[in-house]
């Protein structure tokens, strides 16, 4: 996850491809999984409806589980201190521009602030809310948080937009910093190397990584309205990308025979 001085001269030239991203490492599953249920969070959270409202709280809740299954909090506070030493060495270099490099320091700095902010037991209110612990034990159940199930759940689900939405926001503030961090953290990832061309022979392509390598995230992309997808499967030392079409949902989707040409981005 080491940037390089691309992403201080111009942002991505991926434009108007489809994208697929394959994590190489575990602590970068989590950050994708997380970055996705806090997407959907931030989609749903400015409908008004009771059925946005649970997609919302089924998105925080499914935050709080993962957090707590880790000290992400702390491997995001050391990646913000890496980031933070390594784009100040960038200052003065002559190929840098300045005033992006500043904007990227201030928001680095900005966000390590608040993410020491909330402290190392930032989970803890979440945690002892009996509330969310309900909905959270009845969801694990299909169908589990219907009415019947969860009066208080209906209820509060009943209670006025403006409402809701304050209790959400309160909830929401003490993970709010880690999302935000996560967020940042991975555009800095995504925008640190360029795509190249390259070509999949028969359908596959297989790549072998340098032994010193640290590379966390693949990046896949194809023209806009292709009929195929790659089926990627990889580690940190090596991956594999068959690209595979799907003629229907009734169908099996089976591998391309011809040739591939894809942009492809280690980062």
């Amino acid at each position: 996850m080491t940037p390089s001085a691309e992403v201080l001269v111009a942002p991505s030239a991926a434009a108007a491809a489809v994208l697929y991203e394959q994590p190489l490492a575990e602590r970068m599953r989590t950050l994708l999984r997380l970055e996705a249920l806090y997407q959907q969070f931030l989609y749903h959270v400015g409908e008004p409806g009771s059925w946005s409202t649970r997609a919302v709280m089924s998105s925080l809740l499914d935050m709080t589980t993962i957090l707590n299954r880790g000290d992400v909090r702390n491997d995001v506070l050391k990646e913000l201190d890496r980031q933070l030493f390594v784009f100040d060495r960038y200052q003065n270099m002559p190929s840098v521009d300045d005033n992006r490099l500043k904007s990227v320091l201030r928001n680095l700095r900005q966000l390590r602030e608040e993410l020491v902010a909330v402290g190392s037991q930032y989970l803890q209110p979440l945690r002892e809310n009996e509330f969310l612990n309900a909905i959270k034990h009845r969801s694990g159940i299909p169908g589990g948080a219907c009415e019947f199930d969860l009066p208080e759940y209906s209820h509060w689900l009943r209670r006025p937009y403006a409402d809701r939405i304050a209790d959400i926001e309160h909830w929401m503030s003490t993970i709010k910093p880690l999302c935000n961090s996560i967020a940042e953290l991975l555009w800095l990832v995504r925008e640190s190397t360029p795509p190249t061309l390259q070509v999949a022979v028969n359908g596959a392509y297989h790549h072998a990584l340098a032994r010193e390598s640290t590379a966390s995230l693949l990046r896949v992309g194809l023209p806009a309205g292709t009929a195929m997808y790659p089926e990627i499967s990889g580690s940190h030392h090596r991956f594999t990308m068959r690209f595979m079409e799907w003629p229907d949902a009734q169908g099996r989707p089976v591998q391309v025979a011809q040739d591939v040409h894809f942009q492809l981005a280690v980062c």
